[in-house]
């Protein structure tokens, strides 16, 4: 029998309490933003991406629960012609324990879309 490979529902339903609540919970808040951002599992991990372009992903590394936004290198204007550009990511640790940052993650989200939009 052939292994199926982990889906994306896979990854959160795999992971223990209470960071499985969190990440479904973080997931619901960044597909509720913009009804074009879409879901895929990328790297093994939940990513999003808006208009064909990286816009964050959600990593439950050991204990620690980190939220990332990421500024896609074909968004970035200032890149030496010598250098090959690269991503940049920010991320922010959430503790699954209290309260989402909501203001914090939709300022952020917004922030990368407005990126994306005027890119």
């Amino acid at each position: 029998m052939i292994p199926q490979p982990k889906t994306l529902e896979y990854y959160y339903l795999s992971k223990p309490e209470p960071y499985q609540s969190c990440l479904l919970a973080l997931r619901d808040v960044i597909l509720s933003t913009n009804p074009g951002i879409n879901h895929v599992r990328k790297y093994q991990i939940p990513f999003f991406t808006y208009q064909d372009k990286k816009l964050g992903y959600l990593w439950l590394n050991g204990k620690k629960l980190m939220l990332g936004f990421c500024m896609d290198k074909k968004l970035q204007a200032d890149v030496n012609p010598e250098l090959k550009p690269k991503d940049k990511y920010e991320s922010i640790q959430i503790d699954p324990n209290v309260d989402l940052p909501i203001e914090l993650i939709l300022g952020k989200l917004n922030y990368y879309l407005t990126l994306i939009d005027k890119g």
